[in-house]
């Protein structure tokens, strides 16, 4: 099966290649979005893509966007390549199922983390400060707690290559401003909770996940991608047990190689081996048909 690590359209003015997305320029108010089979980890993009990981990417947020349509409006123009500019057609077959025309938008300068359960970089915080972005937490939780009610914890968003921050909720307020703060942290956790229980319905563990907004003409819309294994920690709700790391349907099986094998989460990253490639495709693949009920054709 054959990856799309990076597309070409020349006919389109490319805008940015980040992580994961090719974006193009349409027209003076939208853009294809190509989401690709690249993977990153620690913030650097491995040599070897995941096959479908993009379509499964896509088709993950476009679940979860079409849940929350009534919640807050979204990005998307067009979903299925046939609705897609002229100039898109020679280039279908490799668009197909990983691509959308969006609306442009002016991205917030900060991500919209929301946190139910304790670990990762809020693992860490706690333990040094018993806190998390600002946030004071009861003493004694271990990796993998459940919160006692769900945080937003806000970042910053570093530029390719570089690390997110972590910032408390006054710094976030300082950067967009109190009224639109207190708005996207609204639908964030809202978001969240309704995600949250959908997905526990299906056996599956949202530990945390990030949102992004854009500001528009009309308002504040959804953008990016929405509760997908990249953006999100799914974990199987059975034998769920606090105290340790927990088994996932994310691309934590990938950092957990890179750290076995020593990786100093550095450019150049390692060559993936086949075995690791199949595996982190396949709890990609578990995580679109367990929450979607579908699976990829």
């Amino acid at each position: 099966m054959d990856a799309v690590a990076q597309t070409d359209i020349p006919a389109l003015t490319l805008r940015s290649r980040g992580k994961v997305r090719d974006i193009y320029d349409l027209s003076p108010e939208s853009l294809l979005i190509v989401t690709t089979d690249r993977i990153s980890a620690y913030d650097v993009i491995m040599p070897d893509p995941i096959p479908q990981k993009g379509v499964i990417l896509n088709q993950i947020t476009l679940f979860w966007m079409d849940m929350f349509r009534d919640m807050v409006p979204n990005h998307l123009l067009a979903t299925e390549v046939a609705n897609f500019p002229a100039a898109c057609a020679p280039y279908a077959e490799q668009l197909a199922g990983r691509s959308v025309v969006a609306r442009k938008a002016k991205p917030l300068p900060i991500e919209c983390i929301v946190r139910g359960f304790i670990t990762g970089s809020g693992l860490k915080d706690y333990k040094a400060t018993g806190t998390v972005c600002g946030h004071a937490l009861p003493a004694g939780l271990v990796e993998s707690d459940i919160l006692p009610e769900p945080l937003f914890t806000p970042s910053t968003k570093a530029d390719l290559g570089a690390h997110d921050e972590n910032i408390t909720l006054a710094k976030a307020k300082d950067m967009i401003g109190v009224e639109l703060c207190a708005k996207v942290e609204e639908l964030s956790l809202a978001m969240y909770a309704k995600a949250r229980d959908y997905a526990r319905g299906r056996g599956i563990i949202i530990a945390d996940t990030k949102f992004e907004f854009g500001q528009t003409d009309d308002g504040l819309i959804l953008i990016d991608e929405v509760l997908t294994p990249d953006s999100s920690r799914f974990w199987p709700a059975e034998g769920y047990k606090p105290g340790n790391s927990q088994p996932s349907y994310d691309k934590q099986y990938l950092r957990d190689w890179l750290t076995s094998i020593g990786f100093d989460k550095k450019p150049p990253a390692p060559r993936l081996p086949e075995d690791v490639v199949a595996r982190t495709r396949e709890k990609y693949l578990t995580a679109y048909a367990v929450l979607t009920g579908k699976k990829l054709a």
